[in-house]
């Protein structure tokens, strides 16, 4: 198993179409990290130059302490496992999960062990002689996954690998996935456009956007404390509101209002002082507040500070949730309440916010404010 370091990457193609733009990251033995973000962040070129079939304009890749740069991919010790399966048609899963070891001129009897601890592990003994053309899409994966891990690489690397699965071989995989990583002890490198997915496995998530890493972190800190504007957007379903407000410093409290919301924080409060610090008095700023943090109560039943009121224009039903989509002077916001509360399009509701659960941004650069 082996640390992977990426120093300074840089990536052009045509000489300045920049793909990936001095990224840096340290990724520890052992560890399970996905870089996630949208379609042309970079995160499949990271990948691949980790791969090895894609060369960094600049920079250094090291696995452990070995620079490997310029490695070819045939000596670097990865194993990569794609969205599409590429399994070999006509050939049975055993010949297929030992191909690679048959390639490498390893004897009969250790492929023959190697092949039957990795379908064991991933619970396709049964399929072993079976053609690869007769297994589901969920088979085929788990085929794609043991003919990588008899290879007992240093490094994992995952490309999209559910992208092809329906949502619950998703679910059964994402676990799948997460039990075999922890069980090989393996350094893996996913990359999803899929949040829950890189929420849900990783030790630690690289937000990636125009080819830069927004921000690195375990996930429950991404959500919590996002570092700007963009991850706060990206993490989360629904995913956050944002709220053009100006804040005024007065009598004790800081207020954040605009046409809709305005709400008063005492400056006597953790979160009332850290607004006040971060601020101006008649400065423009960008609120955030996720979905689950708004309170919406029936108008007229508010119990605490009321925040605004709004009216509901569309109720989606979530399955023991609904989704509440506001709209009241051109400003829209969505709340998440319990299934069983009695609201319907067109009512008006209370709605207060906890100011603990408030995020700032700068509304040029979009940077977070009350980290």
């Amino acid at each position: 198993m082996a640390k992977v370091t990426l120093e300074d990457i840089v990536k052009r193609y045509d000489g300045d179409v920049l793909a990936v733009d001095d990224v840096s990251l340290e990724i520890e033995d052992g560890d399970f990290v996905t870089l996630v973000g949208p379609s042309g962040s970079g995160k499949s070129t990271i990948l691949r130059m980790l791969a090895g079939v894609v060369t960094a304009s600049e920079g250094r890749i090291l696995f452990g302490e070995k620079d490997v740069t310029d490695v070819p991919p045939q000596e670097r010790d990865v194993a990569m496992v794609f969205q599409n399966y590429a399994l070999y048609p006509n050939m049975t899963v055993r010949e297929n999960m030992e191909f690679g070891l048959k390639m490498q001129g390893v004897d009969a009897d250790e492929r023959r062990a190697s092949v039957e601890d990795a379908a064991d592990l991933l619970q396709i003994e049964e399929l072993l002689d079976r053609d690869v053309q007769q297994l589901s899409g969920g088979q085929q994966q788990r085929v794609a996954l043991g003919r990588s891990i008899v290879r007992d690489p240093e490094v994992f690397l995952l490309d999209e690998p559910l992208a092809n699965l329906d949502a619950k071989l998703r679910t059964e995989m994402r676990a799948t996935l997460v039990e075999l990583q922890r069980e090989l002890g393996v350094t893996t490198v996913y990359v999803t456009h899929n949040q829950i997915e890189a929420m849900t496995m990783s030790d630690r998530v690289a937000v990636l956007d125009k080819g830069t890493i927004q921000q690195l972190a375990a996930p429950q800190e991404l959500y919590r404390n996002p570092a700007n504007q963009f991850v706060a957007d990206f993490i989360g379903t629904p995913s956050m509101n944002f709220l053009d407000v100006e804040t005024f410093h007065e009598n004790g409290a800081v207020r954040l209002a605009n046409a809709v919301f305005d709400i008063e924080v005492p400056v006597d409060t953790v979160a009332g002082s850290a607004i006040r610090d971060a601020t101006t008095d008649g400065g423009a700023y960008t609120l955030g507040i996720r979905p689950q943090n708004l309170l919406v109560s029936e108008h007229g039943t508010t119990d605490g500070e009321l925040a605004g009121q709004i009216e509901v224009v569309v109720v989606e039903t979530a399955g023991d949730e609904l989704i509440l989509h506001l709209e009241e002077n051109d400003i829209r916001v969505k709340a998440v309440v319990d299934e069983d509360m009695d609201i319907e399009h067109g009512d008006v509701v209370d709605v207060t916010i906890d100011p603990a659960n408030i995020h700032l941004f700068d509304p040029t650069t979009g940077d977070a404010l009350l980290r």
